[in-house]
């Protein structure tokens, strides 16, 4: 039995084998991983930096009055579109009225004084300190003119800017005083965007540069603008720098406060790129399966850059023309064997290395027994 027993063992695993190569598998190991591969290429890349952004007027202000006073008429509507320096509100200006018609009159008479009394002193018949008093005092009383004109400008609160005027906020009769709101004034004809960009990317924005848009009130429609300004200053708690961009507005689609999807597209550059699908997240790690010459798969460790549509930038760890594993990158193990199937595959069923489990169980059976 001692000569016998090799031979009995050397037989069973040459079975095993041969039973391994008809079912198409590696002598003693598992089938072999069926998975979609794709090489590595250089292609024109342009990235895409995606922030989000807040609609900011052109200009905006909130319309107040300068003095107490009554509201006696409201020249607008909720929602009018306004000129420049059309009048929104007057207020009751009867004391001002009654003001300027006195100190007109004040005025009126210090120039006439004053006529006189410069005749008088060419005819040196009055000293030239009381022709100075009287001239000083017809300025003091012109002076007083205008100021009571400017009060009574006053009283017409007007648009200071065109644009689109808010919720009225005021009624006639009502009392107001500085600082009380009338309503909001935005210009919307063209639109400020303005989003934050990272430290590490400011060198890829620059004025002028063309930037896309999306809001959700609107999900099929894409609005297009460009870099304005980039801000001279970080934020020390973000690291970031606020990039304002401008929109063309004229259906006053863009409101402000609206939360707005920016694309900021960048130069076109030559750029080694796969899948991302293709790439394997390990903490900090990145990595790839590469398809070796013998058809066995490595990991490899690669560095990524950006990430676009779908798309990931391989800066360094594969060469242009590498095949890697882009779909069943979760089955596979060091030195795994492949079977390519799908578009990308080359129909080709190669084994997988493992321990010969089936032939040792014969092994230990027939030793034992």
């Amino acid at each position: 039995m001692a000569v016998l027993v090799p031979i009995a063992l050397s037989g069973l695993l040459a079975a095993c084998g041969r039973g391994d190569a008809e079912n198409g598998q590696a002598p003693g190991g598992a089938p072999p991983v069926e998975v979609v591969t794709e090489p590595v290429v250089t292609q024109p890349f342009t990235e895409q930096l995606v922030a989000l952004g807040t609609v900011k007027a052109r200009e905006s202000v909130t319309v107040t009055a300068k003095v107490s006073e009554i509201v006696e008429t409201v020249h607008f509507d909720s929602g009018d579109a306004v000129r420049a320096g059309a009048p929104l509100v007057t207020l009751s200006d009867n004391q001002q009225r009654a003001a300027l018609a006195e100190a007109q009159a004040a005025a009126d008479e210090a120039q006439r004084l004053l006529k006189r009394q410069e005749e008088l002193a060419r005819q040196q018949l009055i000293a030239r300190a009381q022709l100075d008093n009287q001239r000083a005092a017809r300025d003091a009383a012109a002076a007083r003119v205008a100021q009571i004109r400017a009060q009574l400008a006053d009283r017409v609160v007007r648009a200071p800017f065109a644009g689109v005027l808010g919720l009225r906020q005021v009624s006639p009769g009502a009392l107001v005083t500085p600082g009380t709101a009338i309503a909001t004034l935005d210009a919307l004809d063209r639109v400020w965007v303005d989003f934050p960009l990272p430290e590490a990317q400011l060198a890829r924005a620059a004025p002028g540069q063309t930037v896309g848009g999306r809001v959700a009130a609107f999900p099929g429609r894409s609005f297009e603008g460009t870099v304005s300004i980039i801000d001279t200053r970080l934020d020390e708690t973000t690291r970031s720098a606020l990039v304002r961009a401008e929109f063309a507005n004229a259906d006053r689609a863009l409101r402000p406060g609206m939360l707005v999807n920016i694309e900021l597209g960048t130069a076109t550059r030559d750029a080694q790129l796969v899948p991302e699908i293709a790439v394997v997240q390990v903490g900090r790690d990145s990595f790839v399966w590469r398809v070796g010459a013998d058809g066995e798969v490595e990991r490899v460790v690669v560095e990524i850059g950006s990430r676009s549509d779908g798309r990931a930038e391989i800066l360094s760890g594969v060469a242009a023309g590498d095949r890697i594993v882009v779909e069943g990158t979760g089955k596979l193990r060091p030195g795994a064997k492949i079977s390519e199937s799908g578009a990308n595959g080359e129909g080709a069923a190669l084994a997988t290395p493992a321990s010969r489990t089936k032939g040792k169980a014969l092994l230990d059976k027939t030793a034992g027994g």
